[in-house]
């Protein structure tokens, strides 16, 4: 196993569906006063998809998080450590 691709919190044989991360982000946790808007979303998504810490095009190896559910978050930021790819939103 490549210890710099894997994840940081699964096994080598877990990987996560479409379907899973589309059933968590239909959730309401997702509401408008919690999430980002879309325009800052897509844009954090975009850095993501990018960057070498993304393992399998959905988890962040460096904190084990799946990209598309944490980018929504307005609290939630980048784990790179000394030059994040993306900030906590605030109003």
């Amino acid at each position: 196993m490549n210890r710099d691709r894997s994840c940081k919190g699964c096994r080598d044989d877990y990987q996560v569906t479409e379907e899973q991360i589309q059933r968590i982000l239909s959730s309401p946790m997702f509401s408008a006063e919690h999430s980002v808007p879309d325009s800052v979303y897509e844009e954090r998504l975009l850095h993501c998809k990018d960057c070498p810490k993304l393992v399998g095009g959905y988890t962040c190896s460096l904190c084990g998080c799946i990209v598309r559910v944490t980018a929504k978050f307005k609290e939630k930021y980048c784990p790179l450590p000394g030059n994040p790819l993306w900030q906590s939103f605030i109003e």
